[in-house]
Parts: C-alpha cells; sequence; structure tokens
C-alpha cells in the first residue's frame, strides 16, 4: 500500500551512553510530512533538532523506532534524502558549478544530465553569473545559495535544512529566506527546517512543531495560516508584515519558554 506521506517518523526514540550515565535525547517522536509540505522543527538548545535530523537521514540510529521515506525504510544514509548543514563545507579550490556537482559525483549519477541540472538550479538561485567563480569570491549568501543547489542536485525527495542560514547577518537572512523557499517550493520538495528564530519557522513553513526540553518530545503543533492574505500563502518577507505574525510568534514563544534560561 503507498504511503500518503513523504516521510513518516514512527514512534523514534534515541538514548546515549557516556561515563556519567545514560541519556534519553529524544523520546516516542511521531511526525507524518506530506509530499511538498514545508514544517519547521523549534526548541531550546539542547532538546535534540539537530539530532532528530541525523536522525531522518540516516547518519545516526534511533535506539528505537523506525522512519520511512515513501514507505521505505531509513536505514543508513539515502540518496532521496538531502541534508544541508549549518556551514556549506565548499571546497574552496573547485568551483562554483564544480562543489554544485559533488554529490552527484559521490553517487556516480550521470554528469552530462547532472551538470545540466546543476547549471539550471544555480541560475535558479540567482547565481548563474558565478558558474566558474570560487567560494572566496562569494558572500555569505551566495555560498548558501550554492551549498542549497548542491542539495538539490542529485533531485533528493525529501530535504532537511539544519539553521541553513545562522550564520548569516539579519538583513541577509530575510532577502535569502524568499529565494529559498521559491526554490523548494518551485522543486516540490518536502522540506524540514530546524531552526532557533521562531520569526524565520513563522514565516516559511507550513507547519511550526515545538520539541520540548530534554528528552525531546513534540509538545505542540501549529498550522502556519494567513487568513488576511485571502488564502493566498504569503512569501517570508511578506509574512512578516501579516497581523497573523505577531499572534503566532507570541504563542511560540510561550511554548518554548523563551524566556526561561537552560
Amino acid at each position: 500500500m503507498t504511503s500518503p506521506y513523504r516521510i513518516h517518523v514512527d514512534n523514534v526514540s534515541l538514548r546515549y551512553f557516556t561515563q556519567q550515565g545514560e541519556t534519553q535525547a529524544l523520546q516516542n517522536i511521531n511526525l507524518s510530512v506530506k509530499p511538498g509540505e514545508f514544517i519547521s522543527l523549534i526548541g531550546q538548545s539542547g532538546c535534540g533538532k539537530s539530532t532528530l535530523l541525523s536522525i531522518l537521514a540516516g547518519i545516526l540510529p534511533p535506539s528505537s523506532g523506525s522512519v520511512f521515506v515513501d514507505g521505505e525504510t531509513i536505514v543508513g544514509p539515502n540518496p532521496r534524502v538531502g541534508y544541508m548543514l549549518q556551514q556549506d563545507y565548499l571546497f574552496e579550490w573547485r568551483t562554483i558549478l564544480e562543489n554544485t556537482l559533488l554529490g552527484a559525483q559521490i553517487q556516480n549519477k550521470d554528469m552530462a544530465a547532472a551538470e545540466k541540472r546543476a547549471i539550471q538550479l544555480l541560475q535558479k538561485c540567482g547565481m548563474g553569473d558565478y558558474l566558474h567563480h570560487y567560494p572566496r569570491q562569494l558572500s555569505g549568501g551566495m555560498r548558501q545559495r550554492v551549498a542549497l543547489a548542491r542539495t538539490l542536485v542529485t533531485n533528493p525527495d525529501v530535504v532537511l535544512l539544519d539553521e541553513p542560514f545562522s550564520a548569516l547577518d539579519s538583513q541577509t537572512r530575510l532577502s535569502i529566506a524568499d529565494e529559498v523557499v521559491d526554490v523548494l517550493r518551485d522543486e516540490g520538495k518536502s522540506v524540514i527546517l530546524v531552526t532557533h528564530d521562531i520569526g524565520e519557522a513563522i514565516a516559511m513553513t507550513d507547519r511550526v512543531i515545538v520539541l520540548s526540553r530534554r528528552p525531546g518530545r513534540i509538545k505542540s503543533v501549529h498550522h502556519m495560516e494567513f487568513p488576511s492574505t485571502g488564502g493566498k500563502r504569503p512569501t517570508p518577507f511578506e509574512a512578516r508584515g501579516c497581523p497573523e505574525f505577531n499572534d503566532y510568534f507570541n504563542v511560540l514563544w510561550d511554548e518554548i519558554d523563551a524566556h526561561v534560561e537552560g
């Protein structure tokens, strides 16, 4: 039977052991994401957001539970899942185009087809004039656009974003958010974004999922709807000016106990 969900997390828990004893990092996570849906995970530092992404990417096996993509169990790194990290990790000795093709080379893809797609993606990301430049010649925002194109070039069904804008200044973050959402929605990807920025989560994603303090559990789920726009999904920049934005922000601020340290 075909799953109606692109990605499904079934009762996932993770515990690890140190000299100090056992730590329960995640507990009983159940989560489903539809094809083309864009969700975000927020919560206090240490609640397990990035750990959950590592499990979804197949990098870290859960202690119990399972992760499925279109009904297929994820048991290790999978080409159907793309992972964009906080740092761009571009190789300084490779051109922008060569960096974008790295994943395709590792996966032994048809390189002629991959190069055609890489050029199209770089153009879509506003980097079409920089194919033969080197990373040192780019700004931080431009480097992240290249990292996004590199993530998408192998055409994964699911894209995981682990605080990809955290190293950028606030103005660059605002400007790049619109472009990133445009590209990901146009590509039809199912996306999971981890962020510490409540406003970013509200403006960019369809659902915001709040994780509790460790052990991380799903504390609440919020659907981001903007009736003031007449049912049309606003761009991230437009969303910040909608009357619903402040209401969502206040609710989520209270949900993650942002005023309490720890």
